[in-house]
C-alpha cells in the first residue's frame, strides 16, 4: 500500500474506490471471457472479421483488469481473487451467447460494451477532483471502451449493409 499514494485522495476514502475498482474489475473478467467465447462460437458471414475483432477486445479487456487490479493493490485492497464473485459483483452482467450468428454475437458485444461505458462513466463523476491517478485510469480504459463500441457498431452496420444487397 503507498501511503502517500493514499494522501492525494481527497473527499473520498480508499475503500470506496477498491469497492467500485472491484465491480469494473468483475466486469472486465467477464467481458474478457465473454468475448473470448464468442470469437471460438461465431458463426455467419463476415466471421472471420468478427473474430479478428473479438479476440483484439478480450485483449483489451485482459488488460483493463490488469490495469484495475494494479490500482486496487496500491490503495491497499486485495482483487476479488474467485470468479464466482464476478458475476456477484459485475455492474454488467454475463450473458453466454445463445444465438452464434455474427449478427447476434455483435449486438451482444455492443450492448456490453455499452454497459461498461456506463460504469466507467459513472466512477469517472465519483472520483474526479477526488482521486486523479484512478481518474486517469479510468478514463484510459473508457476510451477503449468507447472504441470498442464503435468497432463493433461499424461491422455490424457493414454486415448488415452487405445483407441488404441481396434481399429482394
Amino acid at each position: 500500500m503507498a501511503r502517500r499514494g493514499i494522501s492525494i485522495l481527497k473527499g473520498i476514502e480508499a475503500q470506496e474506490v477498491i469497492n467500485l475498482l472491484n465491480r469494473a474489475y468483475c466486469d472486465e473478467w467477464l467481458a474478457y471471457y465473454q468475448y473470448f467465447v464468442e470469437a471460438k462460437v461465431v458463426k455467419g458471414i463476415m466471421k472471420d472479421a468478427a473474430i479478428v475483432e473479438l479476440n483484439q477486445h478480450a485483449a483489451d479487456e485482459l488488460r483493463h483488469a490488469t490495469m484495475l487490479s494494479g490500482r486496487i493493490l496500491q490503495l491497499g485492497g486485495t482483487p476479488i481473487l474467485h470468479p464466482d464473485e464476478w458475476l456477484k459483483y459485475a455492474n454488467c452482467k454475463y450473458e453466454a451467447p445463445k444465438n452464434f450468428d455474427v449478427r447476434a454475437i455483435l449486438d451482444q458485444a455492443i450492448s456490453g460494451e455499452q454497459c461498461a461505458i456506463g460504469t466507467y462513466s459513472n466512477l469517472l463523476e465519483l472520483v474526479r477532483d477526488k482521486d486523479i491517478v484512478t481518474y486517469d485510469l479510468v478514463s484510459q480504459i473508457l476510451a477503449d471502451e468507447v472504441e470498442h463500441e464503435e468497432d463493433l457498431q461499424s461491422l455490424f452496420d457493414d454486415i448488415e449493409t452487405f445483407m441488404a444487397q441481396f434481399k429482394v
